[in-house]
């Protein structure tokens, strides 16, 4: 496996794999990406996992965006231990690991950025201004530094998600953007590298949010499409939250893919999730799926 921390050094060690694949294929490379900011598990390991089974050159990038970070008390406390993600990465099969530094992905005279649109003014854009501005911006950097074919992203933040494919849409990016299904824990938490900021009784109460989001997508399945009935119905899972003082930002049924509220729920709808465990913000969605075991 390969490393690089400057643009010049990627691009470069990029063109050296893609030739030799190139030449042991006898057609051009399927060149692959995975975005990471770093503090990677096997939520990663999953999107790693899928680049590897359907692409040709494998590249992951491991760099903490500060200007996707509002508050820089919340950058210093991000989790990071970059000698065990790059353990994981060798280990997944990546080809090569893109690990710039600030200074390297921001020279001084930056000031170019992408402006999200009207998919983010609402839930998380609400909360965390510009936060999805820095979130384009680096993607964008990247795919244009690493030019892969295919990027892949977990569906756990799904209006990033979204996000993403829209500017690689209206830009006419050549990049194809998959998305890769939420991997959790025993318990249903949805892997995150946030959770290991969690205290131990923050953790216990955690897994709360995936069956809150269960029993929504349970009433759903058993016929029930008023919304405001199937989040009442899941609010009562998080009255423990409540009780010992965490706080619910937003959970709300939403178009799939306007991200817009939705009164009467229809089948492929998200409930999307946000709260706040002491300092630590945990995010998570489930889809709204017909109940089809009888058919």
């Amino acid at each position: 496996m390969e490393i690089a921390t400057t643009v010049a050094e990627v691009r470069e060690l990029r063109a050296i794999i893609a030739r030799r694949r190139w030449a042991a294929l006898q057609r051009r490379p399927i060149v692959g990406l995975v975005p990471t900011m770093g503090a990677l598990h096997e939520g990663h390991a999953s999107l790693m996992n899928a680049m590897v089974a359907e692409t040709d050159v494998r590249l992951c990038s491991i760099f903490l965006n500060p200007r996707q970070f509002e508050d820089s008390a919340d950058l210093s406390r991000y989790p990071h231990a970059l000698d065990r993600d790059l353990e994981l990465c060798r280990s997944a099969g990546i080809d090569l690991v893109f690990a710039p530094s600030a200074e390297e992905m921001y020279p001084r005279g930056f000031e170019t950025t992408v402006q999200a649109g009207p998919l983010s003014s609402r839930w998380e854009g609400e909360y965390r201004i510009g936060h999805y501005d820095g979130v384009l911006s680096v993607v964008l950097k990247l795919l244009n530094i690493t030019q892969a074919d295919v990027a892949y992203f977990g569906e756990k933040d799904f209006q990033q998600l979204r996000l993403v494919e829209r500017m690689t849409f209206d830009f006419d990016m050549e990049v194809h953007i998959l998305a890769v299904h939420t991997v959790r824990e025993a318990d249903g938490l949805a892997l995150s590298s946030r959770n290991a900021l969690l205290t131990e009784e923050q953790r216990q109460y955690a897994p709360q949010i995936y069956r809150a989001l269960k029993v929504a997508a349970d009433a759903f399945s058993a016929g029930e499409r008023d919304s405001q009935i199937i989040l009442g119905k899941a609010g009562h899972e998080l009255a423990a939250w409540s009780q010992q003082g965490f706080s619910v930002d937003y959970m709300q049924v939403v178009d799939p893919e306007t991200l817009a509220p939705r009164t009467t729920a229809q089948h492929g709808d998200r409930v999307l999730f946000a709260g706040q465990l002491g300092d630590v913000r945990l995010l998570d969605n489930i889809m709204l799926e017909e109940d089809l075991t009888g058919l």
